[in-house]
């Protein structure tokens, strides 16, 4: 990376139509679904996006042959048993995501694997995930008592559990659920605060079986999953940023298509909601994942309070919301994001200190983020940290400072967006 990128202002608001590209943790699990499963799957509108491609990679190791053509992926699945020892060390490079759903996967795989990442996933908290998978009866080992990446895993016949996650999160609930649909017996998750589910209906898309009761869901061990036609829906993540840019920059109206609308994910659009976003949801009617179209255009917003149980339904999007509550009138109150602290970098003091040299009035909590609006923002040289959405948030910051915004690590955006320049390009010619 290293690089550094000049962005200014555009002359005109954002017009048009755009479909943002392929959801990023549904891309992530039609893969791993698909390595697993009896037959073929195809998946189309794949996000080809770093982590995503980290996945892939991976899975071939495993033996798994997996075509790609343009954005639509082929996954010749031969069930569980088809997954072979790897010769090589598996590298997720920057994706949380691969590495703690993968290490639910080889839980129950009778051979031994390592897993390792990049940088930013060496400093990411793993306990949370092989705490629970060693009561499965996995052997797991790593730095720091299998805090952090190497981890080196040993799978084999596993027994099911009933475990209550000490914090709300999908992608330990999701590595629980992919040990259980391998072990003997009827495996339990008590989730504190409802996640993203993605995994969930993935589960009953390749033909599996699975329950949930309040709070808690069962998943019955020895399933045998099928082949299936995935569909992916554009990422309201990435949706997230656009729907953004389209209510701060003035004159401006925007429609993004085919957006994925998943009720654990729409956080972002009640919050634009509450804080009075001039927009429209549209959804289309079908099955499978929730899809439709978000139109939105320049408003006047307000602060709000954002915590509790909507947190995890925004968890990605709170950097690019702190940027939107810059350009509201009032005091925004974020929190209950702790898990911010431990993602790509702790995003927390990323963006108080990125959108600071912008002149937003923001400041950091132990929990989160106040910011005091509407602030007029000027130019300055940021840093993306590596982190994609700190390096969109900032790109998107760009379109409303009073002079050129220079963001360094910018190639850190393809990691889940490549063509986000190219997009944003769309909206604003």
């Amino acid at each position: 990376m290293g690089n550094k990128l000049k962005l200014s202002k555009p002359e005109q608001g954002l017009k048009g139509e755009l479909q943002v590209p392929g959801d990023k943790s549904i891309s992530h699990r039609a893969v791993m679904f698909g390595s697993v499963a009896v037959g073929r799957t195809t998946i189309h509108n794949f996000l080809m996006g770093e982590d995503c491609l980290s996945t892939i990679s991976c899975f071939r190791k495993l033996g798994v042959n997996i075509d790609i053509h343009t954005d639509k992926v082929t996954v010749e699945g031969n069930g569980w048993d088809s997954l072979k020892e790897p010769t090589e060390v598996l590298d997720t490079g920057n994706s949380g995501t691969t590495t703690r759903l993968m290490m639910g996967i080889l839980s129950g795989r009778p051979f031994h694997s390592v897993l390792i990442g990049d940088e930013s996933i060496a400093k990411r908290p793993m306990k949370r995930v092989t705490d629970p998978l060693k009561l499965f009866g996995t052997a797991i080992d790593g730095r720091d008592e299998g805090n952090f990446t190497p981890l080196s895993i040993r799978g084999g016949s596993l027994k099911a559990i009933r475990y209550k996650l000490p914090v709300a999160s999908a992608q330990v609930k999701s590595a629980i659920l992919l040990a259980g649909l391998q072990a003997d017996g009827m495996t339990e998750v008590i989730e504190p605060q409802r996640t993203r589910d993605h995994t969930e209906k993935m589960i009953l898309e390749f033909g599996g079986e699975i329950e949930r009761e309040d709070d808690t869901i069962k998943v019955r061990g020895r399933q045998v999953l099928r082949g299936a036609e995935v569909y992916v829906p554009g990422d309201i993540s990435s949706a997230a940023f656009f729907m953004t840019a389209a209510a701060i920059v003035p004159d401006s109206r925007i429609t993004l298509k085919n957006v994925g609308l998943n009720a654990t994910r729409t956080g972002i659009i009640e919050v634009m909601k509450r804080m009075g976003a001039s927009m429209e949801v549209m959804e289309t009617p079908g099955s499978g994942e929730r899809i439709g179209n978000i139109m939105l255009e320049t408003s006047e917003l307000q602060a709000i309070e954002i915590g509790g149980d909507l947190i995890p339904s925004l968890i990605d999007e709170i950097p690019v919301i702190a940027l939107l509550a810059t350009q509201a009138e009032g005091t925004t109150v974020i929190k209950d994001a702790e898990e911010l602290k431990v993602k790509e970098t702790n995003r927390i003091d990323a963006v108080v200190r990125e959108l600071k040299k912008l002149g937003a009035d923001i400041e950091a909590t132990d929990d989160g983020m106040i910011i005091k609006g509407k602030k007029s923002l000027r130019g300055a040289e940021v840093h993306s940290w590596g982190d994609h959405r700190i390096g969109m948030t900032l790109a998107v910051a760009s379109l409303i400072t009073d002079s050129p915004v220079y963001v360094e690590d910018a190639d850190a955006i393809k990691i889940s967006y490549p063509r986000f320049f190219e997009d944003l390009r769309k909206l604003v010619e």
